[in-house]
């Protein structure tokens, strides 16, 4: 026996091979978006969750890992990298004594604001050539994350 035993004629048909390819081209752009700014993906990406979520009290590690879909171990691991820059700070949880809420600096908001017009650039362009079709892509994804 030869070759790839699949049920596609061509990699072009496998909706897994293109998203891998699309996803690694689209992170790689962001990464060059978000160099200036000394922010990874990931670091962005909670940098921005936690900023949005702070609006509505406090925010707890679970609750940002759940708005980002990170792994909680992962997440805590990230959240001491942008801890140790100043740009979020843990202080004590109001209704629970026994816990930390989550709070980007003033520092960190500052600079997630000014990443996400670079990210946001950046999408504009990358996702651009789907034209009006853009919004039933982002509906698509919707579906897929609901998976």
């Amino acid at each position: 026996m030869s070759g790839l035993a699949t049920e596609f004629g061509s990699a072009e048909e496998s909706p897994g091979l293109l998203l891998w390819q699309v996803t690694n081209r689209w992170q790689a752009a962001i990464r060059a978006a978000l160099k200036p700014y000394g922010l990874t993906h990931v670091q962005f990406v909670l940098l921005a969750a936690l900023t949005w979520l702070q609006d509505s009290g406090p925010v707890t590690q679970k609750a940002l890992a759940d708005l980002a879909a990170t792994d909680p171990m992962m997440t805590s691991q990230v959240l001491r990298a942008l801890e140790s820059r100043g740009l979020v700070h843990r202080p004590p949880h109001p209704q629970d004594r026994r816990a930390r809420a989550i709070a980007a600096t003033d520092e960190g908001r500052a600079l997630v604001n000014q990443a996400i017009v670079a990210v946001e650039a950046c999408d504009r362009a990358f996702f651009g050539v789907l034209g009006d079709a853009v919004g039933g892509f982002a509906g698509a994804l919707r579906a897929l994350r609901r998976t």
